[in-house]
C-alpha cells in the first residue's frame, strides 16, 4: 500500500494549520453534532405523527431508522474513500449534501418524501461522519489528540441523546419541520468557515474502491435491519422476515470472506487484531444500544404516562445531555492524566444503576425523580464516551484513520438501529402478551400495559451496560497488569 502527499510538512508541521486546528474543531463537531442529532431528534415528534398521520408506532419510527440504515449502509464506502481521494475533501461534499437534505425533509409533505429526505440527508451525514476523527488524528498533535478526540466523541453522544429534548422545543414551539430546517443556516454558517479554514489533504491511499464488498454489505444491512423492523410489524414468524434475516446471514458471510481475499479490502479487517480497538468498539456498540432503548422509549413515557406537552417533555429529557456535556470534557481531559480505562468502567456501572432506576418508575412517579435518573444516565455516558473514543482511534495507523473512523461510525449507528429494535420489539412483546393480543402502538386508557413493556426494556439496557461494565473491567485489570510488568523490568 503506497501513499502519496501533496506536501512534505505533515500538519502538525505546518504552523498556519496549528494556529486554526481548534476552529477546524468547531466546524467539525457542529457537523458531528448536527449529522447525529438528526438520529435521534425526530423522535420526540414521533407520537405527533402517528397521531397526525394516524400510523402505528411500528410504522412511524421509519422516519428514525430509514436514516441510520442509509448512514450504516454508506458509512464504510466513504471512510474508504476518504483514504483513497482524501478525506477533508469527501467531509466537505457531505455537509453540502446534508444541508440539502435537511431542505427537503421540512418541505416533505409526506411520509414517503420524508423518507426520501431523510436518505439524502444520510448520505451526508456519513460523508462526514466517516471522516471527522481521521481529520482531527492528522491534524492534531499527539499530546492534545485524545483531548480533540474526547471533544468529538462528547459531541456525537450529545446530537445523539439530545434529539429528543431539543426537538420538544422546537415541535411545541415551531412545528415538526423545523427539526429539519434548524440545520439550514447553521449548516451554512459551518460550510463557510470549514471550506475556509480546512487545508488540502494530504494523506491519500492509492487504491480501488471495493465494490464486490460494497454492494455485499449494503445487502446485508438493509435485509438486516428491514427483517427486524419489519418483523415488529408482520411478526417474526413470517416466511418474508425469515428470508430477510437468512438473506442479511448469508450477504454477511460472502462479505466477511471476500473481504479476507481482497487485496485492497472496504473493511480493514486487520483494525481488529488490536484487542484494545476491538473491546473499545464492542463497548461502544453497547452503550449506543443501552441509550438508544432510552431515547425511543422515553419520548412515550414523558408524553403518554406523565402528560407532560413535547415543550415541558422536551425540558425533562435535556437533562440527560446537559449532564453529559458537563461530564464529557471533565472525563476527557481527565483520560490524559489517569487513563481510560477506569472512567469507561465507573460511566458503565453509573449508566447501570441508572437504568436500573428508570426500570422502577410508573405513571405517578414524581418529575424531579425522573429527571434524577435521567440525569444520572446522562453523568454515566459523559463519563464513558470521550476516554473511549480516544483509546478506538489511539492505536490506527495513519493511512487507515477514515475506515477506523468510519468503523467507529458504523458502530455507532448500527448501535442505534439495534437498540431501537431491541427496544421496541420487547415493548410490544411484552404489552401484547399483557392484554392478550398482538400490538404494535399504545393502547388509550391502559397505561399499565406500556408500563409493563417500558420496565423490561430498561432492565435489559441495564443488563447490556452491566456487560460493558464487565468487559472494561476486565480492560481496566489488563492495563494494570501491564503497567506492573513494565515497571518490574
Amino acid at each position: 500500500m503506497s501513499s502519496t502527499a501533496t506536501a512534505a510538512a505533515t500538519y502538525q508541521e505546518n504552523s498556519e494549520i496549528q494556529k486554526k486546528r481548534w476552529m477546524i474543531l468547531v466546524v467539525l463537531n457542529l457537523f458531528t453534532f448536527m449529522s447525529t442529532l438528526d438520529g435521534s431528534i425526530i423522535n420526540i415528534a414521533l407520537p405527533v405523527l402517528s397521531r397526525t398521520l394516524h400510523l402505528p408506532v411500528a410504522q412511524i419510527e421509519w422516519v428514525t431508522t430509514a436514516y441510520l440504515m442509509a448512514i450504516c449502509t454508506a458509512i464504510l464506502f466513504f471512510g474508504k474513500l476518504g483514504d483513497m481521494v482524501g478525506k477533508i475533501k469527501i467531509f466537505k461534499i457531505g455537509t453540502i449534501v446534508f444541508i440539502l437534505g435537511s431542505l427537503l425533509c421540512g418541505l416533505s409533505s409526506s411520509l414517503s418524501l420524508l423518507l426520501i429526505s431523510r436518505i439524502i440527508q444520510a448520505i451526508g451525514a456519513s460523508m462526514t461522519m466517516a471522516n471527522s476523527q481521521g481529520i482531527v488524528t492528522d491534524i492534531f498533535p499527539s499530546y492534545e489528540r485524545g483531548k480533540a478526540l474526547g471533544l468529538i466523541g462528547t459531541f456525537v453522544s450529545l446530537g445523539s441523546i439530545a434529539g429528543p429534548s431539543l426537538g420538544g422545543i422546537i415541535v411545541s414551539s415551531l412545528g415538526w419541520q423545523y427539526i429539519f430546517w434548524v440545520n439550514v443556516p447553521i449548516g451554512l454558517v459551518a460550510v463557510l468557515l470549514g471550506w475556509k479554514l480546512l487545508p488540502k489533504d494530504l494523506i491519500k491511499v492509492k487504491e480501488k474502491i471495493d465494490v464486490p464488498g460494497s454492494l455485499m454489505f449494503a445487502v446485508f444491512i438493509l435485509a438486516l435491519f428491514a427483517g427486524l423492523l419489519l418483523g415488529q410489524q408482520v411478526g417474526y414468524g413470517d416466511n418474508r422476515i425469515i428470508a430477510s434475516l437468512v438473506v442479511a446471514v448469508i450477504a454477511f458471510v460472502v462479505f466477511i470472506r471476500l473481504e479476507i481475499r481482497r487485496p485492497q479490502p472496504l473493511l480493514q479487517l486487520g483494525l481488529f487484531k488490536n484487542p484494545l480497538f476491538s473491546l473499545s468498539i464492542l463497548c461502544a456498540f453497547l452503550v449506543f444500544v443501552a441509550n438508544f432503548c432510552f431515547n425511543i422509549i422515553s419520548p412515550f413515557y414523558a408524553q403518554n404516562m406523565l402528560n407532560l406537552s413535547p415543550f415541558y417533555a422536551g425540558f425533562l429529557l435535556m437533562l440527560f445531555p446537559i449532564s453529559m456535556v458537563i461530564v464529557a470534557p471533565l472525563s476527557g481531559a481527565l483520560s490524559d492524566k489517569i487513563g481510560s480505562e477506569l472512567l469507561t468502567f465507573a460511566g458503565l456501572v453509573v449508566m447501570a444503576i441508572a437504568q436500573i432506576g428508570l426500570a422502577r418508575l410508573h405513571a405517578g412517579s414524581p418529575v424531579p425523580f425522573v429527571g434524577l435518573w435521567i440525569a444520572m444516565l446522562g453523568i454515566g455516558s459523559g463519563l464513558f464516551q470521550s476516554p473511549n473514543n480516544s483509546l478506538i482511534m489511539s492505536k490506527v495507523p495513519r493511512t487507515q484513520l477514515g475506515s477506523a473512523g468510519s468503523v467507529n461510525s458504523l458502530v455507532r449507528n448500527v448501535g442505534m438501529v439495534v437498540g431501537i429494535t431491541l427496544a421496541t420489539s420487547i415493548l410490544f412483546y411484552i404489552m401484547s402478551k399483557e392484554a392478550g393480543y398482538r400490538i404494535t402502538g399504545l393502547i388509550p386508557g391502559h397505561p399499565e400495559i406500556f408500563l409493563a413493556g417500558m420496565h423490561v426494556v430498561f432492565m435489559t439496557s441495564a443488563s447490556i451496560c452491566f456487560v460493558g461494565a464487565l468487559l472494561t473491567g476486565w480492560r481496566l485489570i489488563r492495563a494494570r497488569r501491564a503497567k506492573v510488568r513494565q515497571e518490574q523490568r
